[in-house]
This record gives structure tokens, sequence and C-alpha cells, in this order.
């Protein structure tokens, strides 16, 4: 029997972070507590979360910092926690990035809800029997595999969190479609992401660092609309 996904919560605030593992550890997670950034960052290495919730303002090392740093070698998935509202703060998390972001005070249900929508779409699909359940798409140099969530791009491996990939992979399985930003939320992040339509620029922003145009292909912004994976 598979053992329990691990959670790590890294917030200063010692009630709201008792309070956050006491939720999640009545869901059947497993869950640890740390409450600075530099604890949060050896956790990491030892604890080996699924998935790490992540406060922004931290004494010493801060959330933005302890996300930069994790991102550098991990694709784990990671919810930032915030009482702050304003716009850049979550560009910035996203750019980067972050999962998602919750803002405090929270609804305990939503929290949860979150929780485990990032840890489905993280995990990777069990490989079925059948070849044509596969999720893969190929073009010259460049491989996106939904099915184990990889992507190789002039033979190497590029790593990127899941909603990236998932991204990737939708304007890439549908060749020249212009997609709109609302119909691009909608398919990656879904009717419950409470978000806005600059959550795709950041994410294709970031897909462009990684993920350079070729001679066949690109990832083209349509002035107005949106965005196409363009094939030539």
């Amino acid at each position: 029997m598979p053992g329990k996904q691990k959670i790590l919560i890294v917030d200063d605030d010692e009630n709201i972070a008792e309070l956050i593992s006491l939720y999640l550890t009545k869901e059947c997670f497993d869950t640890k507590i740390v409450y600075n950034g530099e604890d949060a960052l050896s956790a990491f290495e030892t604890y080996q979360p699924s998935l790490i919730l992540l406060d922004l303002m931290l004494p010493g090392i801060d959330g933005y910092q302890v996300c930069r740093e994790i991102r550098a070698h991990s694709s784990t998935p990671i919810i930032m926690l915030s009482a702050k509202g304003e716009v850049f703060d979550k560009v910035l998390g996203l750019e980067l990035g972050a999962d998602d972001y919750i803002m405090k005070p929270f609804d305990s249900k939503e929290m949860v809800a979150r929780v485990r929508a990032v840890l489905r779409r993280y995990q990777p699909v069990r490989q079925e029997k059948t070849e044509d359940k596969t999720k893969c798409v190929e073009y010259e140099d460049l491989v996106i595999n939904l099915t184990n969530y990889s992507v190789l791009c002039d033979g190497q491996n590029v790593e990127m969190p899941p909603k990236e990939l998932e991204l990737l992979y939708c304007l890439a399985s549908s060749p020249n479609q212009v997609f709109t930003r609302e119909q691009l939320l909608d398919r990656i992040w879904g009717y419950e992401y409470i978000g806005d339509t600059r959550t795709v620029d950041v994410h294709i922003k970031r897909l462009r660092e990684k993920i350079k145009d070729h001679p066949r292909w690109s990832l083209s912004t349509v002035w107005g609309i949106g965005y196409k994976f363009e094939t030539k």
C-alpha cells in the first residue's frame, strides 16, 4: 500500500501552521512544519515532500527566495501562502515557479482542495496498457509526454512544474490553433481557479525561457487574442 503523501508547511505563524497541519492530517496527509526559510531548504532535502505550502513573509530567507532555490533543481509542487493581495506578489510568485497561490485567511476546505488539485496535476499518470492511451506529442527536436510528465528538447530533459508542462502540451497537441487566455486558464487551471489571465502570460514567458523557438515550430503570440503553437 502506498505511503501517505508528505506536505511540508513553511510558516512563521505557529498557530496557522498547526491549523494547516491539523486539516491536512485529518485528510490523511503526512505533514512537517518549519518556521523559517533556512529550515525549509534543509527540510526539503531530508523530508522530501510531495508538496510545499510556503508562506511568503518568513524571517531570514523569505518565501520568494526559498521558491527560487528549490526551483533551481526540483519541480516539486509549491503553493504560496500570503496575506498580501497585491497583483505583483502573485505574478512574482508565479514567475519564480509556484504552482498556485492561496490568500490568507483561507477556508480549510478550499486549502485542502487546492492541495489535492495540484498533487493530481503533478502525479505522473499511470501508464495504461494500451499504447493509444499515451499522451505524447512529438516535433523535430521536441517531445512532450503528458503520460510521464517529461519534456525533451534537443535531446535534453527540460525540468518544469506541472502547469507549465500541461500548458505546453495543450498548445502543442493542437498545432496552429489559437487559444484565448481565458480558454487556457480554464483548460489548465479549471473553473475553480481564482486568478486572472496574467497567470497564462507568466507561464508562457517561463516556457519561452526554457523552450527556445525552433526553425520548424514556436510558441507564438496572437496579439489581442492569445497564443498558439505554430508549426512551419
